[in-house]
């Protein structure tokens, strides 16, 4: 499932994101938080085994958001997020549904001037990650266009003494 990712390197804390969500929405399901003079998110990250969904006892909290109707605000689900993103407007428990109702996508996203915020494909980035490690233990991938690497240097001895003890 895709998630929010905010660049925080990119984000100058604006809060423009939070704003328009709070908007579109009754309340911001995003959240930017300073630490150490950067800028982090907190938001839904759409857990594959969310407690949040495991632990509602009326099934109100789904992998698409919230079911007020289903609400009964006991509050669990808040408890049961390790990483804060629920959060409670009018007793009803709120999460980030990447504004699904919004067919020009999540408003966050079109609110962000240095366009720090995007959408994220965990797989794929899982995919080219494993694709960068294998690069590097191939010897194939030059970080900052550098002529070696410690993996390399690491790999060709490690080659060099398999070839001394045969």
């Amino acid at each position: 499932m895709e998630k929010i990712s905010v660049n925080s390197n990119l984000c100058d804390g604006c809060m423009n994101c939070e704003n328009m969500c709070a908007s579109v929405h009754s309340a911001s399901r995003i959240k930017i938080i300073e630490h150490h003079s950067m800028y982090y998110s907190i938001v839904c990250q759409h857990c594959e085994s969310a407690p949040c969904i495991t632990i509602c006892p009326t099934d109100a909290v789904t992998d698409g958001g919230v079911n007020s109707e289903k609400c009964i605000g006991c509050g669990l689900c808040v408890m049961a997020c390790p990483f804060g993103a629920m959060t409670f407007q009018s007793s009803v428990a709120e999460k980030c549904d990447l504004c699904a109702d919004r067919e020009e996508g999540p408003a966050c996203i079109k609110a962000c001037t240095k366009r720090a915020i995007s959408i994220v494909d965990p797989a794929k980035i899982k995919a080219k990650n494993q694709e960068k490690f294998l690069s590097k233990m191939a010897g194939l991938y030059e970080p900052n266009n550098k002529q070696s690497s410690f993996v390399h240097i690491i790999t060709s001895q490690a080659r060099a003494r398999l070839v001394l003890d045969e």
